[in-house]
């Protein structure tokens, strides 16, 4: 919930007096206590509800034989060390400080690490894309660094295949986080009525935990900000309830449990229990869900409002609670089995467990929040097939909601509730999914403090061997159980996985194919400024994935087409390794070939946490993108170099602003449907008939309009002139959409994997994904699309 003002101040903190800066801080820190508020609603819901299914989940099995006062004091001391090392000291006192610009998650981290090394497996980077403000990471003047492990890392491709494959791996394992997070939370509410009520079987609980869940899925398009402000006092309520009956339960039953805290209980634990110790580790595990949201949801909020929160609420609330159940079992340990609910004293049931019921919903929006983050990274780094993408608030960044994985979720969800029905064996699973994420960032983390914090290797080894080595047993004893539930989590990860590494191989192999089959500029030279064929009136927006070169669907366009446009703008699309391009920054402009080809390369940069919203005046912002780079190029004559030579030359960055205040040309706004200005100026009574009966049934076409004049500029360089009333008449006479209808195809001398991926893996999600002009907001009566096979 970062607004481009505290994201200007974060870059450049001396813009602002000294006198403004207590102000500043006032304003800071009341904010950080709102956010820290809403964050107890969206962040803290799962880790939050964890005390409903622990102990339970730990004494299962062999352990219990062990069910006696001094193995529950030695379970509380695991729980206590485990909540203190891991959420506590790694979380929060380091991985919160790795945000990327205000981002977090696993991408974010992969996204530092690509910014600081060649690790990127997509060859599309720039020179440019360096001077992004929020490429920079650090104090200025920070060198990137050249380890010898930088330099291997680089130079070995299967490396940086095996880094990709950790990082989709982590992705995957959120993914599937969402999945079972709403399922256990909500299955252990309202198992409380089973244990209440008698008469009412396992299968009628189960029905009302599955209407729940539906309602929960069928809330998530309402936004984040609403539910943040809906369920923040569900949370805190429900905190503060469990810290009352903690408090309760100490001073009541085992004041002794106090000294719990201490890790000699731990020793005294496995050397009573052993193997079955370790194996119990699975249940201890599940009391540190829901911690790597506090690093996947920081986009929604700050560093500081979440460490914040942490601290002061939950933590103290979750050792009083987990201290008060062990104080009441080991005075009472036949109930472990249930025993949250047994905790509660009898006047306070039914409103505990109406609390605690909202509260596990609100777990579920924890990690549903944080699946759509981390599924809008996948998809902006090109590891995800192109989906819908809603923003929710106008207002605050990062809140988003995607139908189609909200409604993947909820069936997945259902399904495994209705198949396991037990919250043992989807505990199993789901302490597999946690402590896989966490391990994997841990080991991120590592590379982060050696190439984006520029540390030691020994100082990451250190941090990487202690944080493995506590990792390393808890997700061993969660491998233990795989055969009892854990499969689920890696099925689900092995889903996503693949369906992330095909959609990246199709999507780098087409890359790479366009990239080693470019036009050649000698060749368009030699066929001179007509190209060859007729020039029309008119801008052709040509669309390709290429950030330089002419790529080879223009020859075929070529070919297939009798006539092109006056002017010519190859038009990229592309994302960044950074969280948000700023609107200054966002157009990159360029000249293909010498002046009178009027052929133009403009390059669009959004960030993996960037919206693309259709604001219906992209073609008016290009416009004057490229007539501010005409008359910057005139001015500035390294833009590129004498005419004979300048084959690709140059890009600028154009600011949006200076384009929009009409140094270049002059605006003038009309209000008029969406067309008109084309089909004044069409040629063609039959395409204005056409475009004329579109906006009849299009009604949301009609948008603010703009007419383009040239200046009456003393001492304008007539070539310049000249070029700029060209582009205007183009842009009078009407703007075409030009896109590749592509179909990739493996070779035949491809092998038999490479030809299943392709043809079959990477086919199918192409034919079931939104099609490219849907997602690049491209309206259908102006495209013209030309189909095209690409043998990979």
């Amino acid at each position: 919930m970062i607004n481009n003002r505290d994201r200007e101040f974060k870059n450049n903190p001396g813009k602002r007096k000294t006198p403004q800066k207590s102000l500043f801080t006032r304003m800071s820190l009341s904010r950080n206590l709102i956010l820290a508020y809403q964050s107890l609603g969206v962040v803290y819901g799962d880790l939050s509800t964890s005390p409903l299914y622990v102990y339970k989940s730990t004494f299962v099995g062999k352990l219990n034989e062990h069910q006696n006062p001094d193995a529950i004091f030695g379970a509380f001391s695991l729980i206590f060390w485990t909540l203190t090392l891991i959420p506590l000291l790694k979380y929060v006192l380091i991985v919160l400080s790795a945000d990327d610009n205000g981002e977090g998650g696993t991408f974010a981290l992969y996204s530092l690490l690509c910014r600081h090394a060649k690790f990127s497996l997509l060859p599309n980077q720039q020179a440019a894309d360096e001077e992004l403000t929020a490429y920079k990471y650090g104090p200025p003047g920070q060198n990137p660094s050249s380890s010898p492990l930088k330099r291997f890392l680089e130079k070995h491709r299967k490396s940086r295949i095996a880094l990709l494959i950790v990082v989709l791996l982590g992705a995957c394992m959120v993914i599937g986080d969402g999945v079972l997070t709403p399922v256990i939370s909500v299955l252990s509410s309202v198992s409380g009525l089973e244990a209440a009520n008698s008469n009412l079987t396992r299968g009628q609980v189960l029905v009302i935990a599955c209407v729940v869940l539906v309602g929960l899925f069928a809330l998530q398009h309402v936004g984040t900000h609403r539910l943040a402000f809906a369920f923040a006092p569900i949370v805190l309520i429900w905190l503060v309830s469990i810290f009352s009956i903690g408090l309760y339960n100490i001073i009541h039953w085992n004041p002794k449990i106090v000294s719990a805290i201490s890790p000699h209980y731990i020793i005294t634990f496995f050397k009573e229990t052993g193997t079955e110790g370790w194996i119990s580790l699975g249940g201890i595990l599940l009391s540190i869900t829901g911690t790597e949201a506090m690093f996947a949801d920081l986009g929604h909020f700050t560093a500081m409002s979440i460490r914040l929160a942490f601290i002061t609420v939950v933590y103290p609330c979750l050792i009083v609670q987990y201290m008060g159940q062990a104080a009441y079992l080991s005075k009472n340990v036949s109930s472990i089995s249930n025993s949250f609910y047994d905790s509660i004293p009898d006047p306070i049931f039914w409103p505990v467990f109406i609390i605690a019921t909202l509260a596990a919903i609100v777990a579920s929006q924890a990690i549903i929040t944080a699946t759509f983050s981390i599924v809008k990274q996948c998809h902006a780094l090109g590891c995800f097939p192109r989906i819908k993408v809603v923003h929710t608030s106008k207002h605050i960044f990062g809140q988003i909601y995607i139908p189609e994985i909200n409604w993947i979720l909820m069936i997945l969800t259902l399904a495994v509730a209705v198949g396991f029905q037990d919250t043992t064996l989807i505990g199993n699973a789901y302490g597999l999914a946690c402590m896989t994420v966490m391990f994997i960032t841990t080991f991120l983390m590592a590379l982060v403090i050696i190439f984006v914090w520029q540390r030691s290797i020994v100082l990451a080894s250190a941090f990487l061997i202690f944080f493995w080595f506590i990792e390393g047993i808890y997700l061993s004893a969660a491998f233990i159980k795989i055969p009892q539930g854990g499969w689920i989590s890696l099925l689900l990860s092995c889903i996503f996985l693949i369906v992330m590494f095909v959609w990246h191989y199709g999507t780098r192999r087409k890359y790479n194919f366009d990239l080693h089959n470019k036009v050649s500029l000698k060749w368009l030279l030699g066929l001179g400024p007509s190209l060859g064929i007729v020039r029309v009136p008119g801008i052709g927006l040509v669309y390709s994935e290429l950030a330089t070169g002419v790529p080879a669907i223009f020859s075929h366009f070529v070919t297939n087409l009798p006539a092109f446009h006056n002017v010519l703008v190859f038009v990229c699309v592309k994302s960044v390794p950074v969280p948000f391009v700023s609107p200054e920054e966002r157009f990159l402009i360029g000249r293909i070939c010498p002046r009178p080809y009027r052929m133009y390369r403009c390059i669009v940069r959004y960030g993996y946490k960037d919206i693309q919203r259709d604001d219906g005046n992209f073609e008016d912002l290009i416009i004057q993108s490229i007539a501010e780079f005409i008359q910057m190029e005139a001015v500035e004559p390294q833009l590129s170099s004498s005419e004979n030579t300048s084959l690709d030359g140059r890009m600028a960055v154009i600011s949006t602003r200076t384009a929009q205040s009409g140094s270049s040309l002059i605006v003038s706004a009309q209000e008029s449907s969406g067309s008109s200005n084309s089909i004044k100026s069409s040629k063609s009574l039959t395409l204005q008939s056409l475009r004329s009966a579109y906006v009849d049934e299009n009604p949301r076409s009609k948008t603010h309009q703009v007419r383009f004049q040239l200046p009456s500029t003393p001492g304008l360089n007539p070539s310049v002139g000249e070029e700029l009333l060209d582009l205007i008449q183009a842009k009078e006479a009407g703007v075409a959409y030009i896109m590749g209808h592509s179909y990739v195809k493996a070779r035949r001398s491809s092998s038999f994997l490479k030809k299943v991926v392709i043809d079959i893996g990477y086919s199918f999600l192409r034919k079931n994904c939104r099609g490219p002009s849907v997602a690049l907001n491209i309206p259908h009566i102006s495209l013209i699309e030309v189909g095209m096979i690409y043998y990979v």
